[in-house]
């Protein structure tokens, strides 16, 4: 889900700040000034000439002149003689999944682990509702005997106050296997005791839509492509390169 920040700057534009030195002082201070509660984590020269990508705290990207007097939000692409269109708006989001992902402990997954050598390895944003998730599910045991190691995250697209929030937080609140079988208890369709506790369920919830998640299942690799959506084992497993 994103948000409407991209929207704002399409559609108000503001003067940088005449005593800022820097391009990049100038476009913060150009942001700042239309909405101060736009938090910016990174400005830095893109690749085209002339622009300057901005990467805000929600996990947007926009991209701005030197003076802080226009922005641009879309996806920006160079022809490369190799690989034909590359989408260096997307290369840009991927580096920010694979960073952010690192930062969830492996005690707040849950990992279904093959019994043998890692070959692969998927981070699915999950919801215990979803037709498709369960769908995916199923196909773990397949994916676990092709080396493919499933870590689940959470992600109730209802949101706080959904059925499946509140089972995937007694979820979350068992431990070890335990978790692991409650997940595919309530992927069955099965009840769960509701359990209450201190869980990530709502932060895993934000952080998939700060990186980009609008639905489920939402896999995404090691390099931080994302693939919206289910696919079979055998096709995961021929995109890993097995």
């Amino acid at each position: 889900m994103r948000s409407s920040i991209a929207a704002l700057f399409m559609l108000a534009l503001t003067q940088g700040a005449a005593a800022a030195d820097s391009a990049e002082e100038r476009i913060r201070a150009s942001i700042s000034q239309l909405d101060q509660r736009v938090a910016i984590s990174s400005v830095e020269k893109a690749a085209l000439p002339g622009l300057y990508e901005v990467v805000l705290s929600s996990g947007e990207v926009l991209y701005a002149d030197e003076k802080g007097d226009y922005f641009l939000a879309g996806q920006l692409y160079r022809i490369d003689p190799q690989q034909g269109l590359v989408n260096l708006t997307e290369l840009r989001l991927a580096k920010a999944r694979v960073a952010a992902l690192a930062q969830v402990k492996p005690e707040d997954r849950i990992i279904f682990r093959p019994q043998g050598e890692v070959k692969g390895h998927i981070q699915v944003f999950t919801d215990v509702d979803c037709v498709y998730c369960r769908r995916l599910h199923n196909e773990v045991p397949e994916l676990n005997r092709l080396g493919i190691q499933v870590d689940y995250l959470a992600f109730p697209r209802g949101g706080a106050n959904s059925p499946a929030a509140a089972k995937m937080q007694t979820i979350w609140c068992a431990e070890g296997e335990q978790r692991k079988e409650l997940l595919s208890k309530a992927k069955n369709g099965e009840a769960l005791k509701p359990a209450s506790c201190d869980n990530p369920v709502l932060e895993q919830f934000a952080l998939g839509q700060k990186l980009g998640v609008t639905g489920t299942p939402a896999i995404v690799f090691d390099d931080g492509r994302l693939l919206p959506g289910y696919l079979p084992a055998a096709r995961l497993a021929q995109m890993l390169g097995l």
